[in-house]
């Protein structure tokens, strides 16, 4: 076996220590690792659930069929859909937050928020997502149009604005039975990104509170205008009638 000359052992002595010290950068950075921030859904607005009561007397009006909602995946607004948390620069240009973002795109984000809300409302038999098996009464269809915080009003902090059109149809037939939009809009309080993220959360609960609300009074519309007794609703039992000529003990 041949022998490296001294200066052909140096040279394989250097690049094997220039290959070491490659690979050993390849495990370290001193890059911030990338902050998930989570938005939280809205608490459940109690006006409208099913059965609702005045005074601790059932109010009739106040009933939603208890009929069952399938939301089919969001669409979005070019640009929004992104894990990336989004924004528009004072000179109209978008934008996001450097080293951050959603869980998951925005589209999966405002899916997951929308089921949660709907159940949380109390209005509905079920509500399913995109993937649930199941065959739905009707069906939620979404787009989101504006998810972004604002800088074009020249302030040092954002404000959130979010919109959602929505498209309401029967799930057998597909008849469209309504078709509606909610905004809703917060201000940040510092051009802090935590406070950034309280604003989105803040801007969403407004906006899903509303749609839900409009949701289910499309459903209860649809179902009185098809001569259906809303599904939800149980007489009050009538007492007994008294027997001629019992004695009450």
């Amino acid at each position: 076996m041949k022998k490296l000359s001294g200066t052909a052992a140096a040279s394989v002595a250097l690049l094997s220590a220039a290959a070491l010290s490659g690979c050993n950068g390849l495990f370290h950075s001193n890059a911030r690792p990338e902050q998930v921030y989570y938005l939280r859904p809205p608490a459940a607005n109690g006006s409208s659930g099913a059965g609702a009561t005045t005074g601790g007397a059932r109010n009739d009006a106040a009933i939603v069929p208890p009929a069952s909602l399938r939301v089919t995946h969001p669409l979005t607004s070019p640009g929004l859909d992104s894990p990336r948390i989004m924004l528009v620069q004072s000179d109209h240009r978008m934008n996001f937050f450097a080293g951050s973002r959603w869980p998951s795109a925005s589209s999966d984000v405002v899916e997951s928020l929308l089921v949660q809300a709907l159940r949380a409302s109390g209005a509905w038999a079920s509500v399913e997502d995109t993937a649930s098996p199941f065959p739905s009464d009707y069906l939620l269809q979404t787009s989101v149009r504006r998810f972004e915080a604002d800088y074009t009003s020249g302030a040092a902090a954002p404000v959130v604005y979010v919109t959602i059109d929505c498209l309401i149809g029967r799930g057998e037939g597909r008849d469209v039975i309504a078709n509606f939009s909610v905004s809703a809009s917060a201000p940040a309080s510092d051009n802090r990104l935590s406070e950034v993220v309280a604003a989105f959360e803040q801007a969403s609960g407004t906006a899903l509170n509303s749609l839900a609300s409009q949701t289910a009074q499309a459903v209860r519309d649809d179902e009185q205008r098809r001569g259906r007794a809303p599904r939800g609703f149980v007489p009050a039992e009538s007492p007994p009638a008294a027997t001629p000529g019992a004695r009450g003990r």
